[in-house]
């Protein structure tokens, strides 16, 4: 039996080729909070109703982009408004993983306490830290050698 068609207020995905110039500039400007860690600006756009799993042309998510490069508050900042932890980029990668990689013991604590899956994505969180001699974050996700 075939799906039945989205009713009219159903909410589409939108291509983001069809999206006009200033809505594409204005995704740039939150991944680019992310990656910096401007919390103030970022959490002013949340609040107004950006979605926190924003995800980007590669899939990265805004918990990706800042466990990824090392803010702290932003992933806090993220973790507070419910940003789903176990969204994989297009590449399969975790922010788990990705924190885990970094070396940003302090991230992988949060993303644990966030519910993050340590066994997702290629490679996982566990994988990787065997990989790249990450004792500490083994430790925290509760991985016994």
């Amino acid at each position: 039996m075939p799906d039945p068609e989205p009713s009219p207020s159903t909410p589409q995905p939108k291509d983001p080729s069809t999206l006009p110039p200033e809505a594409l500039a204005l995704a740039a400007k939150l991944f680019d909070y992310a990656r910096a860690g401007d919390v103030p600006s970022l959490s002013q756009y949340l609040t107004a109703g950006i979605p926190t799993n924003l995800t980007n042309h590669e899939g990265n998510t805004l918990l990706m982009l800042a466990a990824y490069n090392g803010q702290k508050e932003t992933v806090e900042l993220l973790l507070s408004k419910n940003a789903d932890t176990n969204v994989l980029n297009a590449r399969g990668q975790s922010p788990i993983a990705g924190a885990v990689f970094k070396g940003y013991d302090e991230i992988v604590k949060l993303l644990v306490k966030g519910g993050a899956d340590i066994r997702l994505g290629q490679p996982n969180a566990i994988d990787c830290a065997r990989m790249f001699k990450r004792e500490e974050a083994l430790s925290i996700m509760g991985v016994e050698e």
